[in-house]
């Protein structure tokens, strides 16, 4: 078997009807023609030779004849988003989907000359406001209103010789693991030029485990077995044990020759959800995670050292998981998970209200994408539509904002909107997503797969999924937090997105800010930098309260960080009771105008960064949040609790609380035991606010592994 990349450059034209006929054929003057770099998406040619597309793509290719008995494939790892494909004038196919690789079978007409030109017409409609008809892979945010188009060849393109089988699909699945034993679930498409008898012999680390002699007819066949393994060494999460992992081969021969192959590497473990808890060989885990954003807009462009290096940020942090959020990332994301025990959850890149063009692209794609990450044991859920009601194409949220409303009110009225909107049945809710639900599982049945994420409890089972939750942003101030989540813990069961935004320092956003006399800046262009509008910072940075744009972009930092170590200290205090776990909204931006990302574009670490680090710490404690203000001679009561994600107890903690204020110093120590994996009541401390100035209350925890300090104030009235 052989392989030739065929990379490099080649020419490319908008499309145009007058000449597309002559585009595909053997012979063209390509004098009108530029040379672009492939692989490339549309928008790294410089100058731009088109926006939105159509391209051409063409390129000449000498090798030699196919030999006797072989067969020789064209294959694109990437297209975004359709295409069709010619060789030498003839029609080989059309390709949908920009994740999956795209293969055709090129045998005969290589055997007809020495030269072959390659022809592929990419189209990817550019994404409107409202229902789509396609599933394109542009990361549809709301702090991403600019995305460019991600059309493009944006992988390698591949010549590929075989015998007369070829591996064309392979999906490996670890069904169950345990110290006695593991299952594998394998599944293989063959394509065959002819009705033949093959060998099928399966090795785990060079050592022969299954062989099979099968039948199979012409055409494309699909083959199942399972490998039981005893004594397995189990793949964990990185605070649970080692990543252990095993490589596997398939290989087909026909005559006793070998004609194709294909590689996995795995890992065993299996993963078990009870209600929103997530088990990993048995042991239960509290998830802390954030949403991994692309590393870039186009993921073409990602650079596997900047991609490595965000994985090992999100290990510094301390997080247990991430969510691949609305895309699927390039190949280094999932290796590096392996390697390092991050657990991650997999969007299905689907998002926004579709139209119902959309479910058999959709249904394919959900298979192509088990095929493609299966394998992968850090992989432990599906989710198959995301945000499906985030704007609606009657633009009703829009419509919220044209009613003469303003800061509370609006949120208000947005809040209650939304919650009435969730109740009405959809085409997408109630048919599109248990589809593609159904697809996934089918194709995987040992992972979850969560049909809608960010949906609220709904009739008739008043269930819900994942909540997006903006307590401390546009849902209302931190403090109500603690209420929030004992008035309605079903929100809270995972919360997968939190947090608040701060303003980036990029040049698009300082200009607007900068343009006018402060706080009377460009605010339109501002909200179509960011995806962000003034009013949505009034209720807790107003513009009016600062002095000039730069503090006000720190004191948006400084919130920033504020909000997300009060959700996670609080989800923490919570633990599994409801919360089985949470993801901060980002991890990274994915353009340089986001804000949400506790790490910019660029890889630069805001504020946020250290006080999720800080809230992330494997114990730390937490103390009830005092009221912005307390009257004076009020009594005061805070509990305080501890949390902890270690697998044993810890002996002889100490907790010193701190009570300070105008003429008031109060102490008192706790000592203890600190459960394992579970978050504990330490004690309530009570005590009367001053007549005057500020009453602040600190906690501080003492034990083998460190200190953890949590700190709440409250000015006296």
């Amino acid at each position: 078997m052989s392989s030739w990349l065929l990379d490099g450059v080649w020419n490319a034209a908008e499309v145009r009807d007058e000449h597309r006929s002559r585009a595909i054929g053997p012979s063209l003057d390509h004098t009108e023609w530029r040379e672009i770099h492939i692989p490339g998406h549309w928008a790294d040619i410089d100058p731009p030779l088109t926006k939105n597309g159509p391209l051409t793509y063409r390129t000449t290719v000498n090798n030699d004849p196919t030999p006797d008995g072989q067969r020789r494939w064209l294959k694109f790892d990437g297209i975004s988003y359709q295409a069709d494909v010619w060789l030498d004038g003839a029609y080989l196919g059309d390709t949908e989907g920009y994740f999956a690789p795209h293969t055709f079978d090129v045998t005969e007409l290589w055997r007809l000359s020495d030269t072959h030109v390659i022809a592929v017409e990419v189209h990817c409609p550019p994404t409107e406001p409202g229902p789509r008809r396609a599933i394109t892979g542009v990361l549809q945010d709301p702090s991403g209103p600019n995305t460019p188009n991600p059309g493009g060849i944006w992988r390698s393109v591949h010549l590929v010789d075989t015998g007369p089988v070829r591996i064309d699909a392979l999906r490996v699945l670890c069904q169950d693991a345990t110290a006695d034993r593991a299952h594998l679930r394998m599944h293989a498409r063959l394509d065959s030029n002819r009705s033949c008898a093959a060998d099928v012999h399966t090795t785990i680390d060079g050592r022969v485990v299954a062989e099979y002699r099968i039948t199979i007819a012409a055409g494309q066949n699909d083959v199942a077995w399972r490998i039981d393994i005893p004594a397995p060494e189990l793949w964990w999460p990185r605070d649970l044990g080692d990543q252990n992992l095993v490589n596997i081969e398939v290989v087909v021969s026909v005559d006793g020759t070998v004609s194709d192959t294909a590689h996995r590497r795995t890992g065993l473990r299996e993963v078990a959800w009870d209600d929103w808890t997530c088990s990993i060989n048995g042991e239960r885990i509290f998830l802390k995670g954030a949403n991994l954003m692309p590393v870039d807009v186009l993921l073409g462009r990602a650079d596997d050292e900047h991609t490595r290096r965000l994985m090992d940020d999100a290990v510094e942090l301390g997080l247990d998981m991430l969510r691949v959020h609305g895309h699927i990332a390039p190949t280094a994301v999932y290796e590096a998970a392996d390697e390092l025990g991050l657990l991650l959850m997999q969007d299905f890149p689907l998002q926004g209200v579709q139209r119902r063009q959309v479910r058999q692209a959709a249904i394919n794609q959900a298979s192509q994408m088990v095929d493609l990450l299966g394998h992968h044991p850090s992989v432990i859920s599906w989710w198959a539509h995301d945000e499906p009601f985030a704007k609606p194409a009657d633009g009703s949220v829009d419509q919220v904002q044209t009613l003469g409303l303003a800061g509370r009110a609006r949120e208000l009225a947005t809040r209650v909107q939304r919650a009435v909107r969730d109740q009405a049945p959809t085409w997408n809710r109630s048919v599109l997503d248990p589809i593609i639900k159904r697809a996934i599982e089918d194709a995987d049945p040992t992972r979850r797969c969560v049909a809608h994420s960010g949906v609220l409890p709904h009739l008739p089972l008043l269930d819900g999924t994942d909540a997006h939750l903006y307590i401390g942003w546009t849902d209302g101030p931190i403090s109500l937090l603690p209420r929030e989540s004992a008035r309605f813990p079903r929100l809270f069961r995972f919360v997968s997105e939190f947090g608040a935004p701060a303003v980036s320092r990029s040049p698009a956003v300082t200009e607007s800010l900068t343009s006018g006399r402060w706080p009377d800046a460009d605010w339109d262009r501002f909200a179509e930098c960011t995806g962000t509008e003034r009013w949505q910072y009034e209720q807790s940075t107003h513009p009016h309260l600062f002095l000039d744009a730069d503090t006000w972009v720190e004191q948006t930092e400084q919130h920033q960080s504020d909000v997300i170590s009060a959700w996670v200290s609080h989800l923490r205090r919570i633990a599994y009771t409801p919360t089985g776990g949470f993801c901060v909204r980002a991890l990274n931006d994915h353009t340089a105008e986001s804000g949400w990302g506790v790490i910019d574009i660029h890889g630069n670490r805001r504020p946020a960064f250290a006080a999720l680090r800080s809230a992330c710490q494997p114990v730390v404690i937490t103390i009830d949040a005092l009221p912005a203000t307390t009257t004076a001679g009020g009594r005061v009561s805070v509990a305080i609790h501890v949390a902890s994600d270690l697998r044993h107890d810890i002996e002889g903690a100490t907790v010193d609380v701190d009570i300070t204020g105008s003429q008031l110093f109060q102490n008192q120590r706790f000592v203890g035991t600190i459960e394992a994996d579970a978050s504990s009541y330490i004690g309530t401390i009570t005590t009367v606010a001053p007549s005057e100035g500020n009453i602040e209350i600190t906690a501080t925890l003492t034990t083998n592994y460190g200190t953890s300090t949590a700190k709440t104030t409250s000015v006296v009235t």
